[in-house]
């Protein structure tokens, strides 16, 4: 209806309390109630009273990245970041993938320990340098890791299908972590990961 926001910060699939001690209320708070929701409002004042207010959020990023429309891109590319991000998480996670999931990681990687190693690295310390993302993509077959800066990501650039990312933008840790990015990438593989979330998003790809 009449002055009805398009775009709406989406809740993640837990409460905020729920991955706690991993990942603070006060992280969620912040990150997902205050940075999350600026680039909600920031697309929304973007997109008020033009027809892309009607597409959805990765429409509206792979339009933006396409035309080459910037400060768009950026929000929309980190809404969607955001959101892929945590729903990739639930409480009591890490642990291990099982089966096709796991037999595409020992294909590309040798070993899911080979694979951990290298996701982490990718954080800390690096590629990643300032702030952006790490993927785990599907791309032609196999599986990779890869950063991307600031709000990019695979799906935009085509790079790869992502199955799963962490944010290495320095407001996703501080509060619980302060400087210490690989403590909370190591936080984040042991007990956060949602390997079921990241199986079905294999599932999905391999379907199509």
């Amino acid at each position: 209806g009449e002055g009805a926001m398009a775009y709406t910060l989406r809740e993640p699939p837990y409460a905020l309390d729920a991955l706690e001690p991993h990942m603070s209320k006060s992280t969620m708070e912040f990150h997902w109630g205050k940075h999350h929701q600026t680039y909600v409002n920031n697309i929304n004042t973007a997109t008020e009273g033009k027809p892309e207010a009607d597409l959805s959020v990765e429409d509206l990023m792979l339009k933006a990245w396409k035309e080459g429309a910037g400060g768009l891109f950026n929000n929309a590319g980190q809404v969607w970041n955001h959101d892929f991000f945590w729903e990739g998480m639930k409480p009591n996670g890490g642990g291990q993938p099982s089966g096709k999931l796991m037999d595409r990681i020992v294909a590309s990687f040798g070993s899911f320990d080979e694979f951990c190693a290298k996701f982490k690295a990718a954080g800390a310390p690096g590629p990643a340098f300032g702030s952006g993302w790490i993927w785990l993509v599907e791309n032609g077959g196999a599986l990779e890791i890869q950063f991307t800066s600031n709000a990019e990501n695979p799906l935009a650039s085509g790079t790869g299908k992502p199955l799963l990312t962490y944010d290495v933008w320095e407001h996703a840790y501080y509060l619980d972590h302060q400087n210490l990015r690989p403590r909370y990438i190591n936080v984040f593989m042991e007990h956060l990961v949602d390997w079921d979330k990241v199986a079905e998003r294999l599932g999905a790809i391999s379907s199509l």
